[in-house]
C-alpha cells in the first residue's frame, strides 16, 4: 500500500479527476470487460498509481455490477481474492498499486498456480520511461508472475484511436486463459499509467452500462478414459478432488482413499486409517492401480504408492499442478468404468479392515437407567459419569471431531496447514462436507483471508452458513493482518477454531525432532509464542470465546456470532 507521501506526491489538480484522463478511460474498458465476461468480485488495496482502478471498480459497485472488498494489506488481499476464486471458481480481481504491493500478491499467486484456482491481477505500474532511473516506487514489474498461466504488459494509454479495444481484447483473453481449458489460474495484468492517473469515467460507465464483447465458449472437454473391472485398484481423493472421486470409487467397486481436504470423504466406500492400510504387504502391497482425483499432499504413504514403478496411476486432469509422482503416470481429462462385475474380494478384505480402524470419538450414551434408578449408589455412578462426560477434556482429536460434527453441507470448512488437519485426516468418519484447503504448496500464510474470502462469496444472496476455519496458533499470527476489516466493508459469518499449544508442534513428528536438541528445537523449529489471543480478537473487533470441555467447544460451535475465535488451549 502506498504511503500517504507518496500519494501527496504524486498528486495534480488534473489527477484529481477534474478532467478527461486515458489512465480512467482505459481502466473503465478493463474492468467493464472483466465484468462482462465473468468476474463479480473485485478487492482492492488503495493506493496511489491505482487510483483510476479502484475508482472505476468503486462505480461498478454503485452501479450493482460486481461486489468491492477493500483490504489495506496486499497480501490479505491477494488471498481473499484466492478464497473468492476457490468458492466459485470464477476469478476475482485484485487492484493493486506499484512497487512492493505487487511483490505481495506472490504468495497467493503462487498457491493459486499450484491449486489451479482462478485469479487475476491488475498492477498499477510507472510508464516505461520512470522504470530503472530511481523513480519513487518503481520496480521492474512487468515478468515478476512470467512463470504462471497469463502475463501482458499492457502499453501506456495514451487516448489514441484503438488502444482501448486491445485493452478489452487482452482482459478477454486472460479471463478466457484463466477459466477455460485444461487448466485454470492465474493472470497478470500490469497496468503502466501516466498522470492524470485519473479523471472523469466515461459516461456509459458511469451510468452502469456495458460495452463488453460476448464471453469467450468454453472448450470441449477430452475424450474420457474408460477403466477397465480386474486389476486390484484405490481411488485416491487429494485436495480439491471433489466428489466425483466418490463416484468412480462407487462405480468400480473400489476403495477410495479420501484426504479430509478432499471433499470426497463420504460414501460407503470409504477406508479408515488408510496409512496403516497402505503400509500393509496384504493390502497396500498388492495394489496394482491407483487413480487420483486433486492434489495428495497429507501422507507419505500416499506419496510412496505413487512413485512406485509397478502401479499404474491415472491422474484425472484437475484445475491444478499435473501429478507424475513415479514419472510415468498416465493423464486423462476424466474417467468412466467400463461394466463388469467387480472384485468383491478386494474391496471387501478393504472394507473390513477399514471398519477395525475406525475411530470413535463420541461419548458414551447416558445410563438413562442409571440416571432414573432408585438405588442411590447406581444412580451416583452414573451421574459421576455423565459429569465426566461434559467436562471432558480437549486434546486434538476431540477437537478436529466436534468441528466435524458442527458443520453440515451449507456451511464452509477450511483448514489450515498444521498439526491439526493431519490429525482431522487419521480420525474424522465421512461426512459430505464441503472443504477447503490451501494445498497447493500447503504453506501457512494466508489461512484467515482465503476464509474469509471463502465465506463473503458461500454467504452471498443472504445464503446460510458459517464458516469455520480450523488452524494452529502459529497459523493465525501469520495471517494475523488478516482479521483487520474496514468499518465499511461486510462481516461475513466465520469462525477461526485455533489451537493454542505455544507454537510449531507440527515439528514432533518430522527427523528433526530426533536430531536436535530441545533448545535448538524452540530455537529455530518449534517458534514459542506467548501472544494474548484475547487481546488480539479485541483489538480488531472480533468475538473471543476460550474453551477446554468437549461440552463448551460444541456449544460455542453452534452459538450465533458474525466473526468469532474460539480458542482451544492444548497440552504438547
Amino acid at each position: 500500500m502506498t504511503t500517504p507521501a507518496d500519494a501527496a506526491a504524486g498528486r495534480s489538480d488534473v489527477s484529481r479527476g477534474t478532467g478527461a484522463s486515458p489512465a480512467s478511460d482505459a481502466a473503465a474498458a478493463l474492468l467493464d470487460e472483466l465484468v462482462g465476461q465473468g468476474v463479480r468480485h473485485i478487492v482492492v488495496s488503495p493506493g496511489s498509481r491505482s487510483q483510476a482502478l479502484a475508482l472505476a471498480a468503486a462505480a461498478l459497485e454503485r452501479a450493482g455490477r460486481v461486489r468491492l472488498h477493500v483490504r489495506i494489506d496486499e497480501r490479505v488481499a491477494g488471498f481473499t481474492a484466492l478464497g473468492i476464486g476457490r468458492e466459485t471458481r470464477v476469478p476475482a480481481v485484485v487492484i493493486c498499486t506499484s512497487g512492493t504491493a505487487v511483490a505481495n500478491l506472490m504468495p497467493a499467486a503462487l498457491e493459486a498456480s499450484h491449486a489451479g484456482v482462478p485469479l487475476l491481477l491488475l498492477t498499477a505500474d510507472r510508464p516505461p520511461e520512470l522504470r530503472g532511473v530511481g523513480a519513487n516506487q518503481t520496480t521492474t514489474q512487468p515478468g515478476m508472475f512470467r512463470n504462471l498461466l497469463f502475463a501482458d504488459d499492457l502499453p501506456t494509454p495514451e487516448g489514441t484511436a484503438g488502444e482501448l479495444d486491445h485493452v478489452r481484447e487482452t482482459a478477454a483473453e486472460a479471463y478466457a486463459r484463466v477459466t477455460r481449458g485444461p487448466e485454470q489460474g492465474v493472470g497478470h495484468l500490469n497496468l503502466p499509467y501516466r498522470e492524470p492517473l485519473a479523471g472523469s469515467l466515461p459516461a456509459w460507465f458511469e451510468a452502469g452500462e456495458s460495452r463488453a464483447g460476448a464471453p469467450a465458449r468454453a472448450p470441449e472437454p477430452g475424450d474420457p478414459l474408460t477403466l477397465s473391472q480386474g486389476m486390484r485398484t484405490v481411488v485416491i481423493a487429494g485436495a480439491d478432488a471433489g466428489p466425483a472421486a466418490e463416484e468412480t470409487a462407487h462405480a468400480g467397486g473400489w476403495p477410495l482413499i479420501a484426504e479430509i481436504v478432499s471433499g470426497a470423504r463420504f460414501g460407503r466406500q470409504i477406508v479408515h486409517g488408510y496409512r496403516a492400510l497402505l503400509r500393509d504387504p496384504a493390502l497396500g502391497g498388492r495394489i496394482e492401480r491407483a487413480v487420483v482425483f486433486g492434489h495428495p499432499t497429507l501422507s507419505r504413504e500416499v506419496t510412496a504408492l505413487l512413485s512406485r514403478a509397478d502401479v499404474e496411476v491415472i491422474a484425472v486432469a484437475g484445475p491444478g499442478e499435473l501429478l507424475d509422482l513415479n514419472h510415468e503416470t498416465i493423464g486423462a481429462p476424466s474417467v468412466t468404468v467400463e461394466p463388469g462385475d467387480p472384485d468383491r474380494e478386494w474391496l471387501g478384505s478393504w472394507m473390513r479392515a477399514s471398519a477395525a480402524q475406525a475411530v470413535d470419538l463420541d461419548a458414551p450414551a447416558p445410563d438413562l437407567d442409571g440416571l432414573t434408578s432408585k438405588d442411590p449408589l447406581a444412580r451416583a455412578q452414573a451421574t459421576r459419569a455423565e459429569l465426566a462426560a461434559i467436562r471432558r477434556p480437549l486434546d486434538r482429536e476431540q477437537l478436529a471431531a466436534a468441528v466435524w460434527a458442527a458443520t453440515w453441507p451449507h456451511d464452509r470448512l477450511m483448514f489450515g496447514s498444521s498439526r491439526l488437519v493431519r490429525v482431522a485426516d487419521a480420525v474424522l468418519p465421512g461426512k459430505r462436507v464441503p472443504v477447503h484447503a490451501n494445498r497447493g504448496l500447503a504453506g501457512i500464510d494466508g489461512t484467515i483471508s482465503t476464509a474469509l474470502g471463502i465465506a463473503l462469496a458461500s454467504q452471498d444472496a443472504d445464503r446460510p452458513g458459517v464458516t469455520r476455519v480450523l488452524l494452529g496458533d502459529l497459523t493465525l499470527l501469520h495471517d494475523v493482518g488478516a482479521l483487520l476489516l474496514p468499518v465499511s466493508e461486510e462481516h461475513p459469518r466465520i469462525q477461526l477454531i485455533v489451537a493454542n499449544d505455544g507454537g510449531g508442534t507440527i515439528f514432533d513428528g518430522l527427523e528433526v525432532a530426533a536430531l536436535a536438541s530441545r533448545d535448538d528445537m524452540d530455537r529455530v523449529q518449534y517458534t514459542p509464542q506467548s501472544a494474548d489471543i484475547a487481546g488480539l480478537a479485541a483489538a480488531y473487533g472480533w468475538e473471543h470465546t476460550r474453551v477446554t470441555t468437549r461440552s463448551a467447544l460444541d456449544q460455542a460451535l453452534i452459538t450465533p456470532g458474525a466473526r468469532r475465535i474460539i480458542e482451544v488451549p492444548l497440552e504438547r
